[in-house]
């Protein structure tokens, strides 16, 4: 069955954004709080935790990152309903408004003076609620244009320039011109391809603003005197032929196609309306799709040469590849083999065809590989040291 025949159906939630997961979450606010969130988890069938590394102590940027990328976390419209657990109650209610504010059944639970056991007790029962809330929710017709998509590259080889990241470039031009919301980044990966994305900026101020932050990114490394010989490009990459950044990422900027940016988002800031919109963020894959998660997408198209393996607990992760050595041997971890291509089985608008289909099929409820292997990697974005 041809994509456009296929029936689109997902979760609609309370604020109207349109979710194509189901889950409840279990959330810590600080890294004390994992054990907690875990004990949950593992006493409610249907939850998810969610653990991570981080303390409170964060301050100014991070600070702001930190939450923003938390909150986000539980906002996304792949999640129906949020447990926050942290060790003091005031940071706890932070997360939990930013949550409530679209509706969602969120609730917090604090550790100080109920200790870990108190909490998961309290925790466990209202998590028991939300997950019989979660289970009657029906899947309900939805619109293709109603679902964000956002998008990455993660060891890149020459197959990625040459067939799969020009596949979802052509993928992101049907579904800008059909008014989905879309995300691109990794701003230290657009290095010596930069004035392409300028050139796509939808106003001047748009563009200067790219700008800012990729010059940005360029006066931290220098500042730090680091050499990112076996980073950028990494080994994977050199490997698969790639030697220099400029190589990668004019690769890269493939995946955006012809579509014009519309605005710079700060890490793990949702867009302000429909289009392409460029994220600046790392270019670590488990980092960069967290924060793409957090910002509000749904759906992941991933491109990989060597084979990258990154999924995330939220966000449907599709795995394509055009590397016919990567296909055979990690097959269990490619959604979409676009080896067609380059042997000229089709042309590029019969590659982006089947890239759309399993897009339709991904939304529809098909687990991505990265899904079923439980590649459930939930990575925050650090700026400083602690306080």
């Amino acid at each position: 069955m041809k994509y456009s025949e296929i029936s689109l159906t997902g979760y609609r939630r309370e604020n109207g954004r349109v979710g194509v997961r189901n889950h409840v979450l279990i959330l810590p606010v600080d890294d004390i709080s994992n054990a907690a969130v875990e004990g949950v988890a593992r006493l409610i069938r249907g939850t998810m935790a969610l653990p991570h590394p981080y303390g409170r102590l964060q301050f100014g940027e991070d600070f702001d990152l930190t939450f923003r990328t938390l909150i986000g976390a539980g906002r996304n419209p792949n999640v129906a309903a949020v447990i926050v657990i942290g060790i003091e109650p005031n940071w706890t209610d932070f997360i939990v408004k930013g949550i409530a504010e679209t509706g969602k059944p969120v609730a917090g639970f604090s550790i100080e003076r109920l200790g870990d056991l108190g909490t998961i007790e309290m925790a466990a029962r209202k998590a028991k609620e939300f997950v019989h809330f979660a289970t009657e929710l029906p899947r309900v017709p939805v619109d293709l244009r109603e679902i964000w998509v956002s998008t990455k590259c993660g060891e890149s080889d020459t197959t990625s320039g040459l067939a799969s990241n020009p596949t979802v470039g052509r993928v992101f031009e049907r579904l800008e011109a059909n008014g989905n919301t879309l995300i691109f980044g990794e701003t230290s990966e657009v290095t010596g391809a930069e004035d392409k994305i300028a050139e796509r900026c939808a106003t001047p101020a748009v563009r200067d603003e790219f700008m800012r932050v990729f010059q940005a990114y360029q006066d931290f490394i220098n500042s730090q005197d680091a050499d990112l010989m076996g980073s950028q490009p990494t080994q994977g990459n050199i490997r698969g032929g790639l030697t220099t950044i400029e190589e990668k990422a004019l690769g890269n900027v493939e995946k955006m196609g012809r579509c014009t940016v519309q605005s710079v988002l700060k890490p793990a800031q949702a867009p302000g309306g429909p289009g392409l919109h460029f994220m600046d963020s790392s270019s670590a894959a488990a980092e960069m799709v967290t924060l793409c998660c957090a910002a509000g997408a749904v759906v992941h198209l991933f491109t990989t040469g060597q084979g990258n393996i990154i999924g995330n607990p939220i966000l449907p992760v599709i795995k394509h590849s055009a590397n016919p050595l990567t296909v055979k041997t990690m097959s269990e971890h490619i959604d979409v083999d676009l080896t067609g291509l380059l042997r000229f089985e089709y042309n590029l608008d019969g590659a982006a065809d089947r890239a759309m289909e399993m897009l339709a099929r991904t939304i529809n409820g098909r687990l991505t590989s990265a899904e079923t292997l439980r590649h459930d990697e939930f990575v925050l974005t650090k700026l400083y040291r602690s306080a």
